[in-house]
C-alpha cells in the first residue's frame, strides 16, 4: 500500500525589514510574487514594509499567505493574508515564525530578525538572506548565529538565485 503524497503545500517565512523605494524592497516584492507562482504558501508577519510587500505581491499572484501577528485582534483589518493567525503572544511570535516555513527568507532585518533568526537556526531551519542590499542579511552568511552549522545559509541576490536556492532545498514541486 502506498501512501498519499501530503496535500501541505511547502512553506517559506518572510522574515526582515526594508524601506519603500529600496532594492531590498523590490526584491522582497519579487520574491513574494515568486513564491506564489511556484505554489509556495508565503508565511509573514507583515509588521515591516518588506514583508507586508513580500505578502501583497503573493495574494497579487495568486498566492497563499499565513500572516502570524503579535496581536490577539482575528478583526484586523486590511492585513495581506488568505489566513490570519493572532497569536496574541507580542514579540514571543517569532518562535512561531521561525518554525512556520520549511525556509526563512532574510530580508536586511533589526533586532526583531535576528531573534526570528537565531531561533530558525537552533530549529535547523534553512536560512535564504539576501545580499547585495545592505542591513543584517548582507552578513549572515559570513556571521552565522553560531558555530554549529545547524542549517544551511543559502544568498540570493535576484529571483532567480533564489528559485535555484528554492530546487536546491526540495521546495519547488515538479
Amino acid at each position: 500500500m502506498s501512501s498519499a503524497p501530503s496535500p501541505r503545500r511547502p512553506q517559506v517565512c518572510i522574515l526582515g525589514s526594508a524601506e519603500p523605494g529600496s532594492k531590498a524592497y523590490g526584491l522582497a516584492a519579487a520574491a513574494g510574487n515568486l513564491l506564489a507562482k511556484l505554489g509556495i504558501t508565503v508565511v509573514s508577519g507583515c509588521g515591516s514594509p518588506a514583508t507586508r510587500v513580500a505578502a501583497e505581491s503573493a495574494l497579487a499572484a495568486g498566492g497563499e499567505v499565513v500572516s502570524i501577528i503579535p496581536s490577539d485582534n482575528i478583526k484586523t483589518e486590511n492585513w495581506p493574508c488568505t489566513v490570519l493567525i493572532p497569536c496574541g503572544m507580542g514579540d514571543a511570535r517569532n518562535l512561531l515564525m521561525a518554525l512556520s516555513g520549511d525556509a526563512c527568507i532574510v530580508i536586511g532585518g533589526r533586532a526583531g530578525t535576528i531573534s526570528e533568526v537565531c531561533l530558525a537556526w537552533l530549529h535547523h531551519r534553512p536560512l535564504l538572506p539576501l545580499t547585495g542590499c545592505g542591513g543584517w542579511s548582507d552578513q549572515l552568511e559570513q556571521n552565522p548565529p553560531d558555530e554549529r552549522k545547524n542549517s544551511p545559509i543559502l544568498p540570493w541576490d535576484s529571483t532567480v538565485v533564489l528559485q535555484e536556492r528554492l530546487r536546491e532545498l526540495g521546495l519547488i514541486r515538479g
